[in-house]
């Protein structure tokens, strides 16, 4: 039985955006962000048999080619810097690009769907397989609760891997326990290299 931790991957990403603006810091490129530093250092006491990063799967958007192709490119450069560290990188979902009007000009958002619940129908097979004794839960998405209920009953002990700044407090109350990141931790892995406005 392993000890896994499951990240979501644009649900972590907002959460480090949040920390970066409140401390007045610059996004960086994810690919250069130091993901495995920062999640051995706030898990250093507990060792991790498996490593996953979930995210939606990228496609090209008609109204947004040049954006999209930016979006892809980015991340390709993440999945190969993470899979470097270790992590495996799942896809589970799509984002999709919609078209909204603001004061007269259309312009296209995207959203991801899908990563959540891939997700949570990982952890539940896995507890199902008698495969999982730990789950390390990096997502501050209330939907993964009743995911969280189930492995509980399957005996699997969670552990809520949140953000000191806006922790979630469904996931505190449901989970075994929470390790929250704290915002000088998440600041020590910024890369010197590049950032984005």
């Amino acid at each position: 039985m392993a000890t896994t931790l499951f990240i979501d991957s644009e649900n972590f990403k907002n959460k480090l955006k949040v920390v970066f603006e409140k401390e007045g810091k610059e996004r960086p490129l994810w690919y250069e962000y130091n993901f495995g530093g920062l999640l051995d250092q706030v898990l250093k006491n507990i060792p991790i048999d498996k490593k996953i990063f979930y995210t939606a799967r990228l496609g090209n958007h008609p109204l947004s080619q040049e954006k999209s192709k930016q979006l892809i490119e980015e991340q390709r450069l993440m999945k190969k810097s993470l899979e470097s560290n270790g992590f495996q990188f799942v896809y589970g979902g799509r984002v999709r690009g919609n078209v909204v009007s603001e004061n007269g000009k259309e312009r296209v958002i995207f959203k991801e769907k899908g990563v959540d619940v891939r997700m949570a129908v990982d952890m539940v097979e896995a507890a199902y397989e008698g495969a999982l004794k730990v789950a390390i839960i990096g997502s501050s998405d209330s939907d993964l609760q009743p995911a969280i209920k189930i492995l509980k009953r399957r005996g699997v002990e969670c552990i809520y891997l949140g953000f000191e700044l806006d922790p979630n407090k469904g996931l505190l109350y449901t989970t075994n326990r929470g390790i929250l990141i704290r915002n000088s931790e998440v600041l020590n892995y910024l890369s010197p290299k590049l950032s984005v406005g």
